[in-house]
């Protein structure tokens, strides 16, 4: 992105803007104020504006379209949305500053009561032609909320081009880092660097980093579990891996599937501890609540059922992105309500300011869909407030949320380097599946590759600002419970203390334990790295490249080194050994080689 805005680096003048219309303007964030200074400044016809989600782009385009009304530069306002739930939400916030918006728009001339229409992606898309000629008729201010989604298929990105090329102003809105493929986004420029890569390029950022420096959003804290899997191929072996070790990337998958299996321990366990989190962050605040995103309906009612078993209270099931589901994630917004389940539709732009604790239950594992998931327990609402998010401990999860405070453009061109696998390969297809507005069985399950035969819960690790904390502990125990039981009002930097006050208590008990009762890997979390399948790969290449080199400079064989090597460090062979056992191999055939010059 081209500009990063921090809440200290903008001050609106007296004068600005204007004549608040609807009394919006002394409402704004720093960051809303500087955005909306430079729009009035430049006047374009195209502005992107990427902020973090939960820091508030609604309220910036709202009072943006007031003050465009209010001047006279348009006449009337069309929101585009991802979904009918979102559009009604715009519909609504527009309403209490003033601005009338038909969120049930279909064809035809528009009441008069009404400044625009909210409509969705999907809608713009059976019917370009007709909001075109809206556009061509009256001056008008398209905001294009989430605009990644503009291009999730072609005819969706052709149809906002054809629609609303003839606007007055387009106002472009996203919270995430666009997409994982290389489509391109109507109405967002690109710039090509000097890679000669072209990226999105914004005319305002406020990202997770600045928000958070600002208390606009929550901290996060990442609780990740590991544990054994054991599941039965279509060819009928019985596989058994642990989460978190490094594994191919169809064994990560199941391994990943039999843990959010309802019918093993992994997840019953693993909601269990969630529960308590909800709890200890109820007692600071008092309406708190709870997201499991499930990956579909039958995972999603098994969920809520354990949920009810766990807490005896029933948890809001939202199945679908229909107009039933809408009112039901109303209700629990304005409820006191402990757990909503839903399927993939709450990962994004869905407003619950009170979810605090959320669950990662499903196997979508784009940087997109992380993001957006993320974003839904950011959203703070008075200082001090943390966020608790549970993941299973799988490679890319750990990495997304090690990357938070990450800024990512939109990038077009991804060269793809001679036998360089494409980490883009599979994100298209991933992204229509997560992006589906209908959540529908489609019997894809019957049809998976393995039976998840059972699994089992180990508490793994807390991540905070892109540090590790924590050894592996039992369900239920002491050690377990001590990360569960931080407190949920907390600045950002006492978080950081807690944890690692935390973790030098668990190592101090741990020591005072005897060896035999050690069951569990006792290393702290930033000795115990997660390292990826191709990370292994990796490791294994350099160990197989720095013995070939001193093949020629010993003259011994391939094989008596690799001996050699194992005796004296210990170990598996290396098709076997760990990240640290081939790390530890490497340093030491450089050591020798290092003696022979």
């Amino acid at each position: 992105m081209t500009t990063t805005a921090t809440s200290s680096s903008h001050h609106l003048s007296p004068a600005f803007p204007g004549r608040a219309p609807w009394g919006t303007a002394n409402k704004l964030r720093a960051w809303q104020q500087g955005a909306l200074e430079r729009y009035v400044q430049e006047q374009p016809r195209d502005f992107l504006a990427v902020a973090t989600p939960g820091a508030g782009k609604t309220t910036f385009a709202l009072t943006l379209a007031s003050w465009l009304l209010h001047h006279h530069v348009v006449q009337q306002v069309t929101v585009v949305a991802p979904t009918e739930h979102l559009k009604k939400q715009w519909a609504e916030a527009a309403a209490r500053i003033g601005i009338k918006l038909d969120p049930e728009y279909s064809a035809g001339p528009l009441s008069k009561e009404y400044h625009g229409v909210a409509v969705t992606y999907a809608g713009v898309g059976v019917r370009p032609m007709l909001h075109r000629n809206r556009v061509e008729q009256r001056k008008t201010l398209v905001i294009l909320d989430e605009i990644h989604h503009a291009g999730d298929s072609k005819s969706w990105g052709e149809a906002c081009l054809e629609a609303f090329e003839p606007a007055t102003r387009r106002l472009a809105l996203t919270g995430t880092p666009f997409r994982s493929d290389t489509n391109p986004i109507p109405f967002v420029q690109y710039e090509e660097g000097k890679d000669g890569i072209r990226r999105s390029s914004a005319d305002y950022t406020y990202g997770y980093g600045n928000a958070l420096a600002d208390s606009v959003v929550r901290p996060v804290i990442f609780l990740s579990y590991s544990g054994n899997m054991r599941w039965r191929t279509k060819a009928g072996d019985e596989i058994a891996a642990r989460l978190g070790e490094p594994m191919t990337k169809d064994a990560i998958s199941q391994a990943w599937r039999t843990a959010l299996d309802p019918r093993g321990d992994w997840m019953p366990n693993v909601l269990r501890a969630a529960d308590q989190r909800l709890t200890e962050v109820r007692k600071s605040i008092h309406d708190a609540g709870g997201l499991v995103i499930a990956s579909d309906q039958e995972s999603a009612r098994a969920y809520a059922k354990l949920i009810r078993e766990i807490t005896g209270t029933k948890a809001t099931l939202v199945l679908s992105d229909d107009a039933g589901a809408s009112k039901r994630i109303d209700d629990f917004s304005a409820s006191t309500d402990r757990w909503m389940v839903a399927v993939r539709m709450v990962s994004e732009g869905v407003d619950v300011p009170r979810l605090a604790v959320g669950v990662y239950a499903t196997t979508i594992s784009t940087p997109l869909f992380f993001a957006q998931a993320v974003g839904r327990f950011v959203r703070s609402r008075r200082r001090g407030e943390t966020a608790s998010v549970f993941l299973p401990t799988i490679p890319d999860l750990l990495g997304f949320a090690n990357e938070m405070e990450v800024e990512r453009d939109h990038v077009l061109d991804k060269p793809k380097k001679d036998g360089e696998e494409d980490p883009y390969a599979e994100s298209e297809a991933e992204m229509d599946e997560a992006n589906k507005e209908q959540d529908e069985d489609t019997g894809e399950q019957d049809m998976l590759p393995f039976e998840a035969l059972e699994s089992d819960a180990v508490f793994d690790r807390v991540m905070y600002n892109g540090a590790e904390f924590g050894m592996q502990a039992h369900p239920g125990s002491e050690e377990e419970q001590d990360y569960l039981g931080i407190p949920g009002l907390l600045e950002p930097d006492q978080v950081q203390l807690l944890l690692q006050k935390r973790q030098q208590r668990q190592i101090a008990h741990s020591r005072k334990k005897p060896a035999e009762e050690a069951d569990l890997l006792e290393l702290p979390a930033e000795r115990r790295p997660v390292v990826s399948h191709k990370e292994m790969l990796e490791l294994r290449k350099q160990l197989n490249t720095m013995v070939g080199a001193y093949v020629h400079q010993s003259g011994k064989p391939h094989g008596v080194i690799h001996t050699e090597l194992r005796r004296v460090c210990g170990g598996p062979p290396s098709a076997e050994a760990t990240a640290g056992q081939l790390r530890q191999r490497i340093a030491k055939v450089q050591e020798w080689a290092t003696r022979m010059r």
